[in-house]
């Protein structure tokens, strides 16, 4: 599913060596092993079992980089953590957070209600580890590579309805959109629409699916009349945009260099949240720290996402 050409297995182990020379003195250079923020240097690092470590849940966009930590941090291939994983999309996923079923959540940002709530109850923490961006996409054939970011307003308040007022053919615009509470459709009207309520749409052209959507663009009436969107980790990383063409927006191509230079106008970060009140000793807190530290980082950039460190791959 992935374009990396390294199998995981040698991927995990060039992380490994990563990790051993930037471990701290002590830490013995373990991929599983992590130096508490709490404990003394001449201490023994923490060690997260399958007994320890904490309930995860997140966006469905960070299965990989969850699902990659969790066979690092345990020392098990990739397929046998797979049961570990069960993430109930991004809003959800806060929820559950702050109902107490989960510990510790990789996601983007929630829809409104849940985020004030969040802020409101003042115990959370939720730090961005990396940066995502919201991409759109069109199927292949059709002859538009770029769209401004009021052309791409209009299409979705209605205004603009047809390919040939923004430089296509002469075919009526099929905007698709996704579900209310999916982090891609929270990502849209805060990073897009700017407070302007987009055109409702029929329940076709809103697929409760990421994957759902990029095949309805791609497939749509066997015509390129179709324009959605999806983040970038998807379109990008996980090849799911195969068939499709990603716009550049005001002349700006999405990728990790521009998302990194904050160039592309379309920027979310992906956070990391657990309760504040746990201990720095617990092993939730451990693990959040861990994700924003060194390690967790070059993980995620191993993984194709853009972590905010900067850090390379």
């Amino acid at each position: 599913m992935t374009k990396r050409i390294l199998s995981y297995t040698a991927a995990a182990l060039t992380l490994a060596v990563a990790l051993t020379a930037c471990a701290p003195q002590g830490q013995g250079g373990s991929s599983s092993s992590v130096s508490s923020s709490a404990s003394a240097s001449q201490e023994a690092p923490f060690v997260f079992t399958r007994e320890n470590l904490p309930r995860l849940d997140g966006s469905t966009s960070t299965v990989p980089l969850a699902q990659a930590m969790c066979s690092v941090l345990l020392g098990e291939d990739r397929e046998a953590v797979a049961d570990l994983i069960d993430f109930s999309r991004t809003t959800q996923s806060y929820r559950n957070l702050m109902a107490g079923e989960r510990d510790l959540v990789l996601a983007a940002e929630p829809e409104g209600e849940v985020l004030n709530q969040l802020k409101e109850e003042g115990h959370w923490l939720y730090t961005p580890f990396a940066t995502d961006a919201l991409v759109f996409v069109v199927n292949q054939d059709n002859p538009v590579d770029n769209l401004t970011w009021d052309q791409v307003k209009k299409i979705y308040t209605g205004e603009i309805t047809n390919w040939k007022e923004v430089g296509g053919d002469n075919v009526d615009i099929v905007p698709f959109q996704r579900n209310q509470g999916a982090g891609s459709q929270t990502m849209f009207e805060k990073l897009v629409m700017e407070g302007q309520s987009p055109m409702e749409a029929p329940e076709t052209w809103v697929p409760d699916s990421m994957a759902g959507l990029l095949d309805a663009v791609r497939q749509y009436d066997n015509s390129p009349a179709a324009i959605g969107y999806t983040v970038y980790y998807y379109a990008n990383d996980m090849e799911m945009a195969q068939g499709l063409k990603v716009l550049s927006i005001d002349g700006v191509a999405p990728d990790a260099q521009s998302i990194r230079e904050g160039k592309y106008p379309f920027l979310n970060p992906y956070y990391v949240a657990i309760d504040g009140d746990l201990p720095q000793d617990s092993p939730t807190r451990i693990l959040y720290d861990w994700v924003l530290g060194p390690d967790g980082q070059k993980l995620a950039a191993m993984e194709g996402y853009v972590p905010v460190s900067g850090t390379e791959g």
